[in-house]
């Protein structure tokens, strides 16, 4: 009996000494072992040397079902899948965007607008009117018309970390959150340009409107005599001068942009984040004595970099906005959004606290992702300690351009992810067991060699003594 005893106690001992070795480590990693990744293509780009495609494209192919959004990363393709540089063809931007569609709708994709009376309007601007279409917004700031999507880059595309760090995730189509008889779609806008033979590639992709020989918008408005260069001028089915005798018709290529997204089906040990996109160019103001964020925000999204009046090192654009976080949270993630010519965006505290600076990759090269003179990567900011942000609180957006030589349609944009809540603290863990992901597997296989060697040593033990308990003489006595 008193064997059988001592054998159970032996047993619990054991059972425990494994759960202290697996279920921290359970817990480090979060959601981490649980992520899932698919490769998907847009519909196809047919691109001519100098031609611009701008096309909304509905209902691409994404991770159904309720999930959270890891990551979202992109770049342009040609038909055998091989990356295509971006001096051949330049990736403006990509953006992706919920939206509820009813179920039934029969609506043509390519008759969406116009069924709409979108002809003579920014689509985005009235595309959640319809009671088929219902957009999912970010969490702000501009929500209107521009920059309400999810994910969105441009050239930096192949060399920016969009991952949301673990335990976060954006939350994706909550069954209690839509509405009866709708379905949860994507939509991705692409803006690529094809500079293939182009007479200035730069003036190209900084979309000049005499490049374009444009004077009036896709909407059929007058574009006004100081608008040089911009999104204005270089719309879809537009086209951008070409060298005279470059051969146009034989070039004609088919393009797709090839995203991978990284998602984890939504449980309890995902904790949600918003995405904030913050505009250099928000035109809001605080008003005095105002604690709240009652204005609209008109974030115009683009503006021009005019060039400086002497050369050298001084020459440097700086765009400051002031803007009111109107939300209580923590920023997980952060990262910027430039055109060629910037040199870095930062965003900090009233008190000069920095909170992240965001600095561009040149490339030095000809090869996809290595493009000389190219921004090909953005640096993303992933902070230790997650940054707390409480409402009503002001941040200031600044963005530096060089401008030894003018830009147009330059942007200063700044992603940042939030999440309301931070992991419960593991306090009842050792140390030990604090460690982050990386070191987790050598943790788990140090503790089970320790868990080994205990149980073998106190098998030996019970294996002698059992032995002498029941009469057997040991060899060596």
């Amino acid at each position: 009996m008193a064997r059988n005893h001592r054998r159970s106690l032996i047993f619990f001992f054991v059972l425990s000494l494994l759960a202290l070795t697996f279920s921290p480590s359970l817990g480090s990693l979060g959601t981490e072992k649980k992520i899932k990744s698919a490769i998907f293509f847009s519909p196809k780009l047919v691109m001519n040397p100098g031609s611009v495609s701008n096309s909304y494209l509905f209902d691409i192919d994404f991770p159904r079902g309720h999930i959270g959004l890891k990551s979202f990363d992109a770049q342009v393709v040609d038909e055998a899948g091989k990356p295509v540089p971006l001096h051949e063809t330049y990736l403006h931007h990509w953006i992706v965007e919920p939206y509820y569609v009813r179920k039934g709708s029969k609506l043509p994709q390519q008759e969406m607008f116009r069924n709409h009376g979108f002809q003579r309007q920014d689509p985005r601007s009235s595309l959640g009117s319809s009671s088929d279409i219902i957009l999912v917004k970010n969490g702000g700031l501009c929500r209107g018309a521009v920059l309400r999507h999810y994910f969105g880059s441009g050239s930096e595309t192949r060399k920016t970390s969009t991952y949301i760090p673990d335990p976060y995730a954006v939350e994706i189509d909550n069954p209690e959150e839509r509405p009866e008889g709708y379905e949860f779609k994507w939509l991705l806008n692409i803006h690529a340009i094809d500079t293939r033979g182009a007479e200035d590639k730069t003036g190209c992709i900084e979309c000049l409107c005499d490049l374009y020989n444009v004077t009036i918008d896709e909407y059929g408005r007058a574009i006004g005599p100081g608008y040089k260069g911009g999104l204005y001028c270089c719309y879809d089915k537009t086209q951008c001068r070409v060298k005279s005798g470059f051969d146009n018709g034989e070039k004609t290529r088919t393009l797709f942009l090839k995203y991978t997204v990284r998602w984890v089906d939504w449980d309890n040990t995902v904790l949600p984040a918003k995405i904030y996109i913050l505009d250099v160019t928000d035109s809001w103001k605080k008003t005095e004595g105002s604690i709240g964020d009652g204005q609209e925000h008109h974030c115009h999204v683009e503006y021009e970099v005019k060039p400086c009046k002497t050369n050298g090192d001084g020459c440097i654009d700086v765009k400051k906005k002031s803007l009111m976080m109107p939300f209580n949270g923590y920023i997980v993630y952060s990262v910027a959004h430039q055109h060629a010519g910037g040199i870095g965006a930062a965003l900090y505290r009233e008190n000069g606290e920095g909170i992240c600076t965001s600095i561009p990759k040149y490339g030095n090269g000809v090869e996809p992702g290595n493009e000389a003179g190219y921004i090909v990567g953005m640096s993303s900011c992933y902070p230790a300690d997650p940054v707390k942000v409480d409402y009503g609180e002001t941040f200031t957006l600044e963005v530096n351009y060089s401008n030894v030589v003018g830009h147009t349609g330059v942007m200063g944009l700044f992603y940042i992810v939030v999440s309301q809540q931070l992991p419960e603290p593991e306090s009842s863990l050792p140390n030990l067991f604090q460690a982050p992901a990386s070191s987790v597997s050598f943790l788990a296989f140090l503790a089970v060699t320790v868990v080994v060697a205990v149980v073998v040593l106190i098998s030996a033990v019970i294996y002698r003594r059992q032995n002498r308990e029941d009469g057997y003489q040991s060899l060596s006595t």
